[in-house]
């Protein structure tokens, strides 16, 4: 019985080993004739069978074990790669967790998955008939593929010993599928005080016997790194095996058979696959380097680091204060320790966007062929990263928006091609970095979203006014409103107007914003602006009525002065003209009911979201800091201007202002007068 901890290594990995076994499929069924990627799949479920095994899992090794059976049919030429071939090896790949979890089989899926791909024959009337040329074609094939007797040669690569390798069990591999005559050459072992013990420097040479194939000498290197070589040995006269050796040399056939591999005549020269080749020691010297931890040990590192971010803003005040050069200077150091720390600790918190991409690529796959809608799923950007908490809270709402993208936007296969569009249409995920924040899009080239049509069902549900003015961003902004919908029809994908109302709420959580960009009969792109990071930012702090503030850095766009024709507080909300663009902006004493009057010189920190700009006007603009963002209670919940908090050097609160909810009020205020009594976090809270 295997100890807790270690299954939970064998399940993070096979975690690994299941989604490449995802990938691999997904990219067959684009690409079928593929054989690399055949070969890759086959070692996913054999690594898979081997380590289930080895664990303790029997059933799923049993199970496993009918899947390769199935797929070596497809190796070894006998089965193509069809569409009903990639369903059933998607559908046995989705029972692997629950084997690992032990969910039993009620359902007998399992079973049919399993006949369904032993039943699967090749193409073609004659192969499905079956019968002797079904029988002759199987015959010939092997005859094809077992050639022999062979002389094997080969080494292990690299620093296999350092990286686990075992030269025993590889041995014991060969002599299971019938290899003799097994003798290891020691002439390239250097003297002991050279000798490397992560490096295997033994070479080894076998005689392989008739009948056996060279797939079945690839699958004893499948799980190491090596280079290997098979070379045909002539018969000679009388039906014997020549080996090229004198009759002397004959009566010792286990220094013989080595011989025989360096004279004989080269047939085949084969490498075990991706393993083999002088680029396979630095991938797995690279490997060597990589250790898992758990991601709560993170979160306690991420806290820490957060805790000392802010010591050290407070040990930086009390140097300030002091004037003592030895404190300025240890602050100093300390400061740059910190930052380092800080930097290093997020970055391990770092996860690429290619973690989400299978399930997405899975998603998509399978609703277009349901929707009978095909699709180029396309993604950019793969390796852009983002912290590993928007990673985890982001994989629903980008399941709503290619869903959405999908079923509403992309038109049936004749639809397009009466628009001149090509049948097949395109889906495009792309991911990228623009300064503090990560921009990720989905597009499609489908029917586009029709304003007028949106904006007359939003009359229809009272959801604006029908004589109400609208921009076609706002317009669009509609499709996030609790329970709106332009479906004709509930189905069980979509139409309820549920999904783009969690998609926004979600966003907004993380921080982030998204937005929508439509052209009838062109397509949508939906953009979501998300933090890199929810952890430690950089701040921007102001003040207000005494109190101190922070704006994240990443959306302040620029600091004006308030000119003094405005300064008066008749409105809350105005605008200003900067370089020839109308900017609305907030007066913050006025929405938090700061008591007091302004003073004479005020400030306007424009704020951006995308193409969406506000103004905030502050009293005093502090300075920039680390901010380390701390979660509000519960009580304070309903208070959507403010994000979160953070402690200052000198020991004080400043709360962390929601840029966005900030920016939709700038959009909605009223240009004319209204009441400033009264109004305060009550208000901006609705």
């Amino acid at each position: 019985m295997i100890d807790e901890e270690t299954a939970a290594v064998f399940r993070e990995e096979l975690r690994d080993l299941v989604d490449s076994l995802e990938r691999g499929l997904l990219d067959l069924k684009a690409a079928p004739a593929d054989m690399a990627l055949v070969n890759q799949v086959f070692r996913d479920l054999h690594t898979v069978k081997g380590s289930g095994a080895m664990f303790g899992y029997a059933e799923l090794a049993g199970f496993i074990h009918r899947f390769e059976t199935a797929f070596d049919r497809v190796r070894a030429g006998e089965v193509p790669v069809t569409a009903d071939l990639i369903r059933l090896a998607l559908a046995a790949r989705d029972e692997i967790p629950r084997l690992v979890e032990g969910q039993a089989d009620t359902e007998g899926r399992r079973a049919a998955i399993l006949d369904g791909l032993a039943a699967l024959r090749p193409e073609g009337a004659e192969a499905a008939a079956g019968g002797a040329d079904a029988v002759a074609a199987d015959t010939d094939r092997a005859g094809a593929d077992a050639v022999g007797p062979m002389a094997l040669e080969f080494r292990l690569l690299g620093p296999a010993l350092g990286l686990g390798a075992r030269p025993e069990a590889v041995l014991a591999e060969l002599r299971d599928i019938g290899a003799v005559d097994i003798v290891a050459d020691l002439a390239e072992v250097p003297p002991l005080d050279q000798l490397d013990p992560d490096q295997c420097m033994i070479v080894w040479r076998a005689l392989v016997p008739a009948g056996i194939s060279e797939a079945q000498v690839e699958e004893a290197f499948i799980f190491v790194d090596a280079e290997w070589k098979l070379t045909r040995l002539p018969v000679a006269d009388g039906g014997g095996f020549d080996f090229g050796l004198e009759p002397a040399e004959a009566a010792a056939p286990a220094q013989d058979a080595g011989e025989a591999a360096a004279v004989a005549a080269p047939v085949v020269a084969a490498q075990a696959g991706p393993q083999a080749g002088v680029q396979a020691a630095p991938m797995a010297a690279h490997s060597a380097a990589t250790i898992r931890v758990s991601a709560e040990r993170l979160d306690a590192l991420m806290d820490a680091v957060g805790e000392l971010v802010i010591v050290e803003a407070r040990l930086t005040e009390l140097a300030r204060q002091s004037r003592d050069a030895a404190l300025m200077t240890t602050a100093e150091q300390i400061t740059r320790l910190a930052a380092g720390l800080r930097d290093a600790t997020m970055t391990m918190r770092m996860v690429p966007m290619r973690s989400l991409v299978g399930r997405f690529r899975r998603l998509v796959t399978e609703l277009s062929d349901r929707l009978a809608k095909p699709v180029t799923f396309a993604v950019l950007g793969e390796d852009t990263e983002l912290d590993k908490t928007v990673i985890e809270k982001l994989a629903d709402p980008l399941v709503h928006v290619l869903r959405n993208a999908l079923d509403h936007g992309m038109e049936t296969p004749a639809h397009r091609q009466d628009s001149g569009k090509p049948a097949t249409g395109v889906i495009e995920l792309s991911a990228e970095h623009a300064g503090a924040e990560v921009l990720i899009r989905v597009r499609d080239d489908g029917r586009g979203m029709d304003p007028a049509k949106i904006r007359a069902k939003a009359v229809a549900q009272g959801l604006v006014a029908h004589d109400a003015v609208l921009t076609e961003a706002q317009i669009f902004g509609l499709v996030f409103e609790p329970g709106f919908s332009t479906a004709t029809e509930v189905t069980d994908l979509s139409g309820r107007g549920v999904g783009m109302d969690v998609v926004r709420r979600t966003i907004e959580s993380l921080r982030g914003a998204i937005e929508i960009d439509s052209k009838l009969g062109q397509g949508t792109t939906v953009t979501l602006r998300l933090p890199l990071t929810l952890a430690i930012i950089e701040g921007l702090l102001v003040e207000v009525g005494g109190e101190k503030y922070t704006l994240p850095m990443a959306a302040v766009h620029e600091i004006v002065a308030l000119p003094q024709d405005r300064a008066e507080p008749k409105r809350t909300g105005d605008f200003l003209d900067i370089r020839g663009r109308f900017v609305p902006f907030l007066r913050l004493r006025s929405l938090f009911g700061c008591a007091g009057a302004a003073p004479a010189e005020q400030n306007v920190v424009i704020v951006s979201a995308g193409e969406q700009r506000v103004g905030i006007v502050v009293d005093r603009i502090v300075g920039t800091n680390q901010t380390v963002i701390k979660q509000m209670s519960k009580l304070h919940a309903g208070v959507r201007a403010v994000s979160g908090a953070t402690i200052l050097g000198d020991g004080s609160v400043a709360l962390i202002l929601d840029v966005g909810h900030l920016i939709g009020l700038g959009r909605t205020m009223p240009v004319g007068p209204v009441a400033v009594a009264g109004t305060g976090f009550a208000e901006v809270a609705a």
